[in-house]
């Protein structure tokens, strides 16, 4: 499932003061990349993965997933389609402490056409031994990699990560990127990672540099580094 975006902005008001966010962005990425936009603290980069995703809305210009534009679909229908095609990993885990791992995951599988197994997912993601464990016994990196089991459980086409190691020590951080490298290998699954981390962006097919709501530069890495390759310093 390729996406172009074309000419996209994102204006915010508040009151008289007008923040440009994005300004006319032009992008494409294909199935299957490992995209990694990098930039420093307001550079644009969570506003682009926000409208990308359909988050939040454009201002201006167009976003195309294959034949669709989802710049002009309503509340119900960006949804639906976030729901059937994407997947999602924030900084913050938003996992539901009532339920085990297991049943933390299951939600991700319950709402997909077509789910993978999750006991499978949850091998994958390391956590096979503490699925009936719950969320306030585990660690942070154990938390986030829930989060990405539920993420990936559903079968996403395309995998939004907005910091997904910003909290986390370098070897938890180490770990979560491998795990999402080796997603990315296995399932071809595309993966849009925002970082701040330059060290991260050798991971990436291509890395998108923003800067004050621009693109700065567009990066082929030639020879991608693993997770464990990169330097964390």
């Amino acid at each position: 499932m390729s996406i172009v975006l074309k000419n996209v902005s994102k204006i915010y008001h508040n009151g008289e003061i007008k923040t440009e966010a994005l300004r006319k962005v032009n992008l494409s990425i294909e199935d299957g990349e490992f995209i990694v936009i990098l930039g420093p603290s307001g550079s644009g980069k969570s506003t682009l993965l926000n409208v990308i995703s359909g988050l939040d809305n454009v201002s201006s210009g167009t976003i195309k997933y294959n034949d669709k534009v989802i710049s002009n679909y309503s509340v119900e229908e960006l949804t639906k389609f976030r729901r059937k095609n994407l997947g999602f990993i924030f900084q913050q885990y938003n996992l539901l402490t009532n339920l085990n791992v297991e049943d933390n995951v299951k939600m991700g599988a319950d709402i997909s056409d077509n789910p993978l197994d999750v006991n499978e997912i949850l091998t994958k993601v390391g956590l096979s031994g503490m699925k009936k464990k719950y969320i306030y016994q585990l660690s942070g990196g154990e938390q986030q990699r829930v989060s990405i089991a539920r993420s990936i459980v559903k079968n996403p086409k395309i995998l939004f990560c907005d910091e997904p190691t910003g909290s986390l020590d370098e070897m938890t951080a180490r770990q979560i990127l491998s795990i999402l490298e080796e997603l990315n290998d296995e399932y071809k699954t595309t993966m849009v990672v925002i970082t701040h981390n330059p060290n991260i962006a050798l991971m990436g097919d291509r890395v998108i540099k923003m800067n004050s709501g621009n693109i700065e530069e567009i990066i082929i890495n030639k020879k991608k580094k693993q997770a464990t390759e990169i330097n964390w310093s």
